[in-house]
């Protein structure tokens, strides 16, 4: 095991590499706005949503860059590459982009297998830094291999340094007979970035109160919840989405959305449609004998995620299809596979419920993309669900892996048609009015200028750029004044594609 002594970097030795980055350089010039880095080592921004180890993180760092961006930063987001041909930089917009760092094989690594490669991630970003002569005042990490890498920058460098977990190793070892060979490691760094680091990012209240009672009474925490897109997830007529679709108009749709993972609780999910009203499970009178009473045809169960058959992905999506069958859903489930988020707001409308049934859930993004399109939840009563889904006005919670009262939830939601109507106008407004990206930006944009603020006021030690507050460009002609000034400059520092 390794041992964490106050100072991170005692912890691990930071490996040095003699790499080149595939860069060409063109000018160390200084970006015009306050660049700040947001690191998300193993979920790439870039990567395809729904895929292996491409999840919620993915979304939450794209989306929140891009916001950020919007609001007068440069902001760099800085994952590791996993294949060869994949491209070092990927510009989403004028001033947001992902940047991919060599460190270890240049392809997938589980995640309980990328520490030993973290030590590389750090010296790839600190070459990054003094190739381009970017300074990263402000550094936001996420999940905690991420962590490990900050506590390493924020100890040879002055920065504000703030994390968001996303996942708590206190709340998923709880239930595992065997944990990893990582686990004590990562329930130390964990410990650690609470501590040590600026700020933490709560996104939910659960999810700080489980930091304080369940990691360390120490550190400063501020909570600030994920966000959607309502742009892209609203509500649109539903006979539109279930003709586009397929689905048939007067058909009951269940629907989950996620990876296939068994902490995803897919299979209560699959077990609780099993004893849907006509559908309940009946004991014959001989022994192990098991009756299936045929459900209503009109009940579907849709399934969305995407899995590969050569990962663990593919291995969980085996065993629920082996479940499904055993239970007697073949018929009436569809695995839809990986959809793109311009497709996801149509399955989303097109259901009549969707079911979380995690086991954990630090907030539960797949819970306010499907209010936000009106689409009623029915959700495990843990983490940051509680705060998401409001009962009886959004939808339901019902305890985590209790099959029976899933199906009673579910099937409330399917056959109480005036109540239902009520959660599906209740919850869209519920998600415009706390749940947007740009009001999670503003939070998080509002935070960092604190804690710059606070850096300078309590430092002698300059920052390389200017530590002006990020100017918002809402006048169209200095907005096309900067873009001329930038024009040829696409990678906003003064670096482009070899």
């Amino acid at each position: 095991m390794v041992h964490f002594s106050p100072k991170p970097a005692a912890s691990m030795p930071v490996a040095k590499s003699s790499a080149k980055l595939p860069y060409t350089l063109f000018g160390k010039t200084i970006p015009r706005r306050q660049a700040i880095a947001l690191i998300s080592d193993h979920g790439d921004p870039a990567a395809e949503i729904g895929k292996e180890e491409a999840g919620g993180q993915n979304v939450y760092v794209r989306q929140v860059g891009e916001s950020l961006a919007k609001l007068g930063w440069q902001v760099d987001m800085f994952t590791r590459k996993t294949r060869p041909d994949d491209l070092p930089i990927v510009q989403h917009s004028p001033y947001c982009r992902t940047i991919r760092l060599v460190a270890g094989p240049e392809h997938f690594v589980p995640r309980d297998e990328l520490f030993a490669y973290l030590p590389e991630f750090v010296a790839a970003f600190q070459m990054f830094q003094g190739q381009t002569g970017i300074h990263y005042p402000l550094i936001h990490t996420n999940y905690w291999m991420s962590a490990w890498v900050g506590l390493q920058l924020k100890q040879h460098s002055n920065i504000q340094l703030v994390h968001t977990y996303h996942s708590l190793a206190a709340v998923k070892y709880q239930a595992m007979q065997q944990r990893p060979a990582i686990a004590n490691t990562r329930l130390a760094i964990e410990r650690q970035i609470l501590e040590i680091a600026d700020c933490i990012v709560a996104t939910s209240p659960q999810e700080e109160e489980t930091l304080q009672t369940r990691v360390s009474s120490q550190g400063h925490i501020e909570v600030i919840p994920c966000g959607t897109d309502i742009e892209n997830f609203h509500a649109i007529p539903r006979a539109e989405a279930r003709t586009r679709l397929g689905f048939g108009l007067h058909e009951k749709i269940v629907l989950y959305v996620g990876r296939f993972d068994p902490r995803k609780g897919i299979e209560t999910l699959v077990r609780a449609c099993a004893q849907l009203r006509g559908g309940t499970v009946i004991r014959g009178s001989g022994a192990g004998n098991v009756l299936l009473r045929p459900l209503p045809s009109n009940i579907r169960l849709v399934i969305v995620g995407g899995s590969d058959p050569d990962q663990t992905d593919g291995q969980e999506r085996q065993r629920i299809e082996q479940i499904v069958q055993n239970v007697g859903l073949v018929t009436q489930t569809r695995f839809v596979g990986q959809v793109g988020h311009d497709l996801l707001p149509l399955y989303y409308t097109a259901a009549d419920v969707c079911v979380i049934p995690s086991h954990y859930e630090p907030f539960g993004l797949v819970a306010i993309e499907a209010m936000a399109c009106g689409t009623p939840v029915v959700a495990s009563d843990v983490g940051g669900l509680k705060f998401t889904v409001v009962p009886e006005e959004t939808g339901l919670l019902v305890p985590v892996q209790n099959t029976a009262a899933f199906a009673e939830a579910i099937d409330r939601v399917l056959n109480d048609e005036p109540w239902a109507h009520k959660l599906r106008k209740q919850a869209p407004i519920r998600v415009q009015q706390n749940f947007s990206w740009s009001g999670v930006a503003a939070h998080l944009s509002d935070l960092y200028r604190r804690l710059l603020a606070q850096s300078i006021s309590h430092s002698k030690v300059p920052f390389l750029n200017q530590l002006a507050t990020p100017a918002v460009y809402t006048n169209p002609d200095r907005l096309a004044s900067e873009k001329a000034l930038t024009k040829g400059r696409s990678q906003g520092s003064g670096i482009k594609l070899s």
